[in-house]
C-alpha cells in the first residue's frame, strides 16, 4: 500500500512481462453508495486525466472495472510526497525550491491553457519521481472551466485563495495561482 484517500487505497503494481511500476488507485464501488456524488467525480478525474499529457503531470496509463472495484493504473512516482521531501529536509536549497516551483508552474500553465483548474494545489498532491521531478496529482477536484467563475468551495484550507474559503464565486485559475504561491513560501520557508 503506497498510501490511502478519501476515494481509496494506492497500491504498487507493476507489468508482469516487462516489470514497469504503476501506482494503481483502487475504489470500491461501494463507496460510490454511501457517496453518491462520488462516482461522478472519479469519472470526471479519469475523463481530465485520459486528455492531460505533460512531463509534470502524473501520467494516466488505463482504467480497469471488476464487480466490486474501479482500478486507475497511473505513473509510478517513487519519490512520494514533496510534503514528505520537504519535512524530511527542513529545508532546501534555493536553486532546488525554483527548480521545483518553475516545474509546478509550467505544469499548471499547461492546465489552464487547456482550460482545466487543479483546485486542490498542496505540496501532498505533488509528487516526485525517482529523478527528483514534479509529478502534480490528485485531479478529484479539478475541473474543466466553461466559465471564468465558480461557487464549488474546495481544497485544503492551508492553500486555498481566501474566497474559496468564504464559499464566494471565484475565478479558478486565479484560486490556483494563490495555492502556487502558497507552496513557494512552503518551499523557501525555514522550518
Amino acid at each position: 500500500v503506497l498510501g490511502e484517500g478519501t476515494t481509496g487505497k494506492v497500491k504498487l503494481g507493476y507489468h508482469k512481462d516487462t516489470g514497469e511500476q504503476v501506482a494503481i488507485k483502487i475504489i470500491s464501488k461501494s463507496s460510490f453508495d454511501q457517496k453518491p456524488n462520488l462516482q461522478m467525480k472519479v469519472r470526471r478525474e479519469i475523463a481530465l486525466m485520459r486528455v492531460i499529457k505533460h512531463p509534470n503531470i502524473l501520467k494516466f496509463i488505463d482504467v480497469f472495472e471488476s464487480q466490486r472495484h474501479l482500478c486507475i493504473i497511473l505513473e509510478y512516482a517513487q519519490n512520494g510526497e514533496l510534503f514528505d521531501f520537504l519535512v524530511s529536509r527542513r529545508f532546501l536549497p534555493v536553486e532546488m525550491a525554483m527548480d521545483f516551483f518553475r516545474q509546478i508552474v509550467l505544469a499548471i500553465e499547461y492546465l489552464h491553457y487547456h482550460q482545466i483548474c487543479h483546485r486542490d494545489l498542496k505540496p501532498e498532491n505533488i509528487l516526485l519521481n525517482k529523478f527528483n521531478k514534479i509529478k502534480i496529482a490528485d485531479f478529484g477536484f479539478a475541473r474543466l472551466v466553461k466559465k471564468s467563475t465558480t461557487e464549488t468551495s474546495c481544497g485544503s484550507p492551508h492553500y486555498a485563495a481566501p474566497e474559496v474559503i468564504r464559499g464566494i464565486p471565484y475565478d479558478p485559475k486565479k484560486a490556483d495561482i494563490w495555492s502556487l504561491g502558497v507552496i513557494l513560501y512552503a518551499l523557501l520557508a525555514v522550518c
